[in-house]
């Protein structure tokens, strides 16, 4: 066993970071400044005209919206340090900033990946029976199952962050990642990582693998419904229905690949990172206002009204 002593060795942490070519870093610190603006840009946009337009109060556009603030949240975890640290030298971070840093990456990470299992669900029952919808799904229900998304994501994230406070850092303290996570850190353990590696597998493996399972089977089962519709509310549904299935497929298939695996870890590990926590939020914009047209003719409407204040 590691003495309690030991556990204190390391307050800081060195990340090797996304590249060491300073070409590269140069090209990347760029390309992903863009991309964190069009996150942060584009989910306010969303989530301001959800709050401002009256045609926009469906179930679907509230759990939106709080997609939206997700997005924002889980991408500044990550994005600005990655961003700031691709243009100096040393890369550092002090022991409490990388459990915070882990913490509030898989909080915000589990808390979207039940809110796109409620924004599924909620599908499935507007297609699959729409003459109960409103009573189902109403202002109530929707509340609960935001909270709940909340609560589930905080106890997962709690979890995770317990295991790695306990895990003995005694010498070792060079991440080979661009941010803290839960199998970087695991490698560095003074300790034998087997049951803290199961744990993960265990907590967020599964936890991607049945909410994945989840919504496969409920798209699954309103793509089944659709044959009774008419071929223009089929279509709509499809065109949503698609959106959704879009966006499940990019966020949960780089955290599959992650996490549904023993304490290792893969160069392309990093890559594979930088898909769910800045290119993911950036693209759900994108995915639901083009494919929406509601929400683009909401946009429309926000746009003309600013044109009219400004003309005044």
């Amino acid at each position: 066993m590691v003495s309690m002593e030991n556990k204190n060795n390391v307050t800081e942490f060195i990340l090797r970071g996304l590249t060491q070519d300073k070409t590269v870093a140069k090209v990347c610190f760029s390309l992903f400044l863009v991309f964190y603006a069009t996150t942060i840009l584009g989910n306010l946009l969303i989530i301001i005209i959800i709050k401002t337009s009256e045609q926009l109060n469906s179930p679907m556009y509230f759990f939106l919206s709080y997609l939206s603030f997700v997005d924002i949240s889980y991408s500044t975890v990550a994005a600005p340090k990655l961003i700031y640290d691709l243009l100096v030298e040393k890369k550092t971070i002090s022991f409490v900033g990388c459990i915070a840093q882990l913490f509030a990456g898989h909080f915000f990470g589990c808390a979207e990946i039940f809110l796109l299992t409620v924004m599924a669900y909620d599908r499935c029952i507007a297609i699959c029976k729409p003459l109960h919808y409103t009573n189902t799904v109403n202002k109530h229900v929707c509340g609960w199952l935001v909270a709940a998304s909340w609560v589930g994501g905080f106890v997962h994230s709690v979890v995770q962050t317990l295991q790695t406070i306990q895990l003995p850092f005694c010498g070792p303290n060079e991440i080979d990642h661009y941010c803290c996570d839960v199998h970087p850190l695991l490698k560095l353990a003074c300790t034998d990582t087997y049951i803290p590696g199961v744990i993960v597998a265990a907590n967020s493996g599964v936890i991607s693998l049945s909410c994945f399972v989840v919504l496969i089977v409920s798209y699954a089962v309103i793509l089944v419904s659709l044959r009774r519709r008419s071929s223009e509310g089929r279509l709509k549904a499809l065109y949503t229905c698609t959106s959704h299935i879009t966006v499940v497929v990019l966020f949960f298939g780089p955290c599959i690949f992650i996490y549904m695996r023993p304490s290792t870890t893969f160069p392309a590990d990093k890559m594979v990172s930088v898909f769910y926590t800045i290119i993911t939020p950036m693209l759900n914009p994108l995915i639901y206002t083009l494919r929406n047209e509601e929400v683009k003719n909401a946009m429309k409407k926000l746009w003309s009204r600013k044109v009219k204040r400004s003309e005044k």
